[in-house]
C-alpha cells in the first residue's frame, strides 16, 4: 500500500485501529474517523501509526452526518494528497427487544451501521472515479448476514442489508476501477463485543468460543488482514463480495 491514503471509519478501537496499524505497517496513510462519543481515546492509535513511520490525521465524524462525512473525506484528500481505500467500518450494537423497538432506536442504528456505510461510500466514489482506482470496503457481519441475533434485530437488519449494497454499488461502479466489498466477521474480542449489557460480554465470548471450530475467537488482527488484501492490488478482480471470516462457525448448525 505504498503511496496509498486510506480512510477508516470507526479507528480508535477495535478492529478500525487493528486496520489503521495494519495499513500502515504497509505503507499507506491514513485519516483516523472516529465519534467523539466513543468512549475509546484514538490518540494511541495515531501514536503507534507515527510510531511506524506513517502519516496519520484522526478526524471527528459522525458517520450519520453528510457533511461530517463530505468533511472527512475531504480531509483525505486535502490533508494527505489522494483518496484510494474506504473503510467503513464505524458500527454501533444495541440490545433490545424487538417488541420495545421503537421507530427511532430502529432508525438510528440503521442509519449509522447501513447508511452511514453508503455516505461514505457515495462521498468518495467521485474523487476515485476520477482518477480510475479505489477500494470501498465494509464490515457486515455473520449476524444479519448468515444468523439472527435476539434482541438485535435492527443490527441484524443493517448488517444484511451492507450485503446487499456491495453488490450493487459493485456494479455500479465497476467500470471505474472502483470494487466494492465486504467482510462479515464471526465474534471478534473488542471493546464492542465485550460490553455485556448490549452484546455477549466477557462470560458469552468465552462460551462462544467453545464452538467456534478453530478453537478461539477472533482477534481484530484477523480481520484487518482481510481489509489489507481487499485494499490491495491483488483484490482487483474481486468485487461484490462479502466474506466470512469466523474461524468456520458458519459452516456448522449450532
Amino acid at each position: 500500500m505504498d503511496g496509498k491514503v486510506a480512510v477508516i471509519t470507526g479507528a480508535a478501537s477495535g478492529i478500525g485501529a487493528a486496520t489503521a496499524r495494519l495499513y500502515a505497517e504497509a505503507g499507506a496513510a491514513v485519516v483516523l474517523g472516529w465519534y467523539p462519543g466513543d468512549p475509546h481515546d484514538v490518540r494511541p492509535v495515531l501514536d503507534t501509526v507515527t510510531a511506524l513511520g506513517g502519516k496519520a490525521i484522526a478526524v471527528e465524524v459522525d458517520v450519520s452526518d453528510a457533511s461530517d462525512v463530505a468533511r472527512l473525506m475531504r480531509t483525505a484528500v486535502d490533508g494527505l494528497g489522494g483518496l484510494d481505500v474506504v473503510v467503513a467500518n464505524a458500527g454501533i450494537a444495541r440490545r433490545v427487544p424487538s417488541a420495545e423497538l421503537s421507530d427511532d432506536e430502529f432508525h438510528r442504528l440503521l442509519d449509522v451501521d447501513l447508511v452511514g456505510v453508503f455516505r461514505c461510500f457515495r462521498e468518495a466514489i467521485p474523487t476515485m472515479r476520477a482518477q480510475g482506482r479505489g477500494r470501498l470496503i465494509a464490515t457486515s457481519s455473520i449476524a444479519g448476514a448468515h444468523y439472527g441475533w435476539p434482541d438485535h434485530v435492527h443490527y441484524t437488519s443493517a448488517k444484511a442489508g451492507v450485503v446487499g449494497l456491495v453488490r450493487t454499488l459493485a456494479l455500479d461502479v465497476a467500470r471505474d476501477g472502483i470494487t466494492v466489498n465486504a467482510v462479515a466477521p464471526g465474534v471478534v474480542v473488542t471493546p464492542q463485543s465485550s460490553d455485556p449489557v448490549n452484546s455477549l460480554g466477557p462470560a458469552g465470548l468465552e462460551t462462544f468460543a467453545d464452538a467456534v471450530p478453530v478453537g478461539r475467537n477472533g482477534r481484530p488482527e484477523d480481520i484487518a488482514a482481510t481489509f489489507l488484501y481487499l485494499a490491495s492490488d491483488e483484490a482487483a478482480f474481486l468485487t461484490g463480495q462479502t466474506l466470512v471470516v469466523d474461524g468456520g462457525v458458519s459452516l456448522q448448525l449450532v
